[in-house]
């Protein structure tokens, strides 16, 4: 989502699909996570899964979008109203990913139920969903996300080695290095922060000595995990 805007600076989401299974009377509930950036992926998810999952009785979805979270959707599918999808929903947007920081988002989860026979009341579905998303989610991978400012920087092709090695030995982070008949590319992501990147350039003209500036290329959402 390069140059989304959005107030916020940092969030949390997953790595790619993660998957748990919870047995409770009988009834099979397997949540399945995965990692969206649209309502589209996250409908995708659920369609490809009732084809996997066709002879469950119940396909109920939650998911969270954006930096802000500002899309939020759930689905009971078929559950007495709000035993389902809310609970999960709930789930998701409470995850602690640090102490006191809930801020997980660009996430799906969707909780397969198999019946086993035993009717599990309302209060009994409410935990069951939460408790499915909440046991997938301790087990997941996370990945922090943090708004980031691009920079590209030139080198010859002599000294990007190590001006590469001295940017990540500084902190840097060095996205990629590129290279063509006139030398190489250098791309480095900076906090969105004025004196992030005026130190930057201060570091970059020392490990230079006084060469090229460092070409803005915009800001981008970066994964640090």
């Amino acid at each position: 989502m390069p140059g989304s805007p959005t107030s916020t600076a940092s969030y949390t989401t997953i790595g790619g699909e993660h998957r748990h299974e919870l047995e409770i009377k009988r009834s099979r509930f397997i949540t399945v996570l995965r990692r969206v950036e649209s309502e589209d992926e996250a409908r995708a998810l659920v369609a490809g899964l009732r084809r996997e999952f066709h002879d469950a009785r119940h396909h109920c979805s939650a998911f969270v979008l954006g930096p802000d979270r500002g899309v939020q959707r759930s689905s009971d599918d078929g559950e007495p109203s709000g035993t389902a999808g809310l609970p999960m929903l709930e789930a998701l947007t409470r995850r602690e990913t640090a102490p006191g920081v809930a801020d997980l988002s660009d996430v799906a989860a969707v909780v397969v139920r198999y019946f086993g026979g035993i009717l599990l009341g309302a209060g009994g579905l409410v935990r069951a969903y939460s408790d499915s998303v909440s046991q997938a989610l301790a087990t997941a991978r996370l990945v922090p996300r943090r708004r980031m400012r691009l920079f590209a920087v030139r080198a010859g092709h002599a000294a990007a080695g190590r001006l590469e090695n001295e940017l990540r030995a500084a902190g840097i982070t060095v996205l990629e290095t590129g290279y063509d008949a006139g030398g190489a590319l250098i791309t480095v992501a900076l906090a969105d922060q004025a004196p992030v990147v005026e130190a930057f350039r201060d570091r970059l003209a020392a490990l230079t000595a006084g060469g090229p500036e460092p070409e803005p290329r915009g800001t981008e959402w970066v994964d640090l995990a």
